[in-house]
């Protein structure tokens, strides 16, 4: 209740909050806890964190999404779709900073087809036509910056 109260988390000094995830969709929607119903971990003070870290006293901070961009079994982790059943931990609208090992997608103040592109641009190289596709057909538009 302490260490993860916002009005705590925001009296630090250039706050970063650095998370991860199970799944990313499209819009910026972020799963961390479950893949449908199976379940593999709390989601801890990630929503404290996400929320509070870009509002710390001094404005410096910022709220970070670290992850790979595949799974061990090469499965992609930024998806067009949640996989029915995930549980949303960080809405989009909490959703800022998220880092691959292909780069980083600032997606605040983004529209939903900007933060599309801003994803796909750091998915796997292998993925990202799918991904292309998946979101033409979601948004009837191209993703663009």
């Amino acid at each position: 209740d302490f260490t993860n109260h916002i009005d705590i988390v925001r009296r630090n000094s250039k706050m970063t909050s650095i998370n991860s995830a199970i799944e990313i969709d499209l819009t910026g929607q972020i799963v961390s806890d479950s893949i449908g119903r199976n379940f593999f971990s709390g989601f801890g003070g990630q929503v404290d964190f996400m929320a509070a870290s870009p509002h710390g006293f001094d404005g410096l901070g910022k709220a970070i999404i670290a992850l790979p961009s595949r799974t061990t079994k090469g499965h992609t982790k930024i998806v067009p779709f949640l996989t029915q059943g995930s549980g949303v931990v960080t809405t989009r609208a909490h959703a800022r900073y998220i880092v691959t090992e292909h780069g980083i997608a600032n997606l605040w103040g983004k529209s939903i087809r900007q933060r599309a592109y801003e994803l796909i641009q750091i998915s796997h190289p292998d993925d990202r036509e799918k991904l292309e596709k998946a979101a033409f057909d979601r948004f009837k538009v191209m993703p663009s910056p």
